[in-house]
């Protein structure tokens, strides 16, 4: 087994994909090599969470920028997602350079300091733009420094059957002693695209808590014309991007939602298991605490189905670079 540090772990999306073993939408995705030996996040929810669903390993509730690096175990593969409000295309005004969007930084010091063999990292697509693509040169030129050998590639979740179009771009960097390139794993489903359908069987549902109001409605029918609004999914198409702020959903917004009947004007937000499906979580996970927390996990997680690919294309380098040693 190949031991994992996950950085910024959140619920556990990308400690979920890089360990296997569940099943989505009927298929089972493989145990693959990997063993969890340490996770950290600053959000206690997020590892109640992660604690419920994964056995072994430390699990930290922490600032990464305040924990030195002899107090990370020795580990192969180093994961994370490090936080992108700052890189977000949504808010686009934001700071490039605030200490959220250094975050990064505190990978690569990881990275450095304990040489693990690969590094894998995951951000928005607008990290790539931002400030014409000076922000995402410094990204991985850091990288590069503490010793890597990197490969990007921004990855469309609907593409590897997750039922949501969610643009991601994915770093993916082998040490340089190691002589390895990543190359991505293929597209597995950029022909027959996953429909929402496997995540809301039903439209029509008995709780009233995740319908809109009448006001709700009467306010987005009169929202000025330029507004996105009312960006209802249909189901057999895979949903637009899901978001951490999934328990505020929003008529004007460009928020998805449900119609349930046109001629009613119904419309409904997702419950919190079939958001989880949209990410691609297997049923059998558990989220820790309120709605709104396990809302907020979901949207900020990495789907589960699209990091599985990635990782599985490691283990196969990695599996394959030892039996050639």
């Amino acid at each position: 087994m190949y031991k994992v540090v996950s950085l910024f772990a959140g619920c556990g999306g990308c400690d979920q994909g890089i360990i296997g073993d569940f099943i989505f939408n009927g298929q089972y995705y493989d145990r693959l090599p990997f063993e969890l030996v340490y996770a950290l996040d600053i959000d206690q929810k997020a590892l109640n969470t992660h604690k419920l669903n994964f056995e072994g390993g430390e699990v930290v509730c922490g600032d990464i920028c305040d924990i030195p690096s002899d107090q990370i175990p020795e580990h192969d593969v180093l994961i994370g997602g490090f936080p992108c409000q700052s890189f977000s295309t949504v808010n686009p005004k934001k700071d490039p350079f605030d200490d959220r969007a250094n975050l990064y930084k505190q990978m690569v010091r990881i990275a450095k300091d304990k040489q693990p063999k690969v590094v894998i990292a995951e951000n928005v697509k607008g990290l790539m733009t931002l400030h014409k693509g000076k922000i995402f040169e410094r990204v991985k030129d850091a990288f590069k420094e503490a010793g890597y050998v990197l490969q990007f590639k921004l990855m469309n979740a609907a593409n590897y059957g997750v039922p949501q179009k969610r643009e991601r771009v994915i770093l993916v960097g082998f040490r340089k002693d190691l002589n390895i390139l990543y190359e991505f794993p293929e597209e597995t489903h950029s022909e027959n695209w996953v429909p929402l359908s496997v995540a809301v069987p039903k439209l029509a549902i008995e709780e009233e808590k995740y319908y809109f109001s009448k006001r709700a409605v009467e306010g987005m029918k009169n929202a000025k014309p330029n507004m996105k609004r009312g960006l209802w999914q249909k189901l057999d198409e895979p949903c637009l991007t899901v978001t951490s702020h999934l328990a505020k959903v929003s008529l004007n917004s460009r928020d998805p939602v449900l119609l349930v009947d046109p001629k009613k004007e119904l419309y409904r937000r997702f419950t919190p298991r079939e958001a989880a499906r949209i990410q691609s979580f297997p049923d059998s996970f558990q989220f820790a605490g309120s709605e709104s927390d396990a809302y907020r996990q979901i949207g900020n997680a990495v789907p589960p189905v699209l990091f599985w690919h990635v990782t599985k294309k490691v283990a196969e380098i990695l599996e394959k670079n030892n039996n050639n040693d």
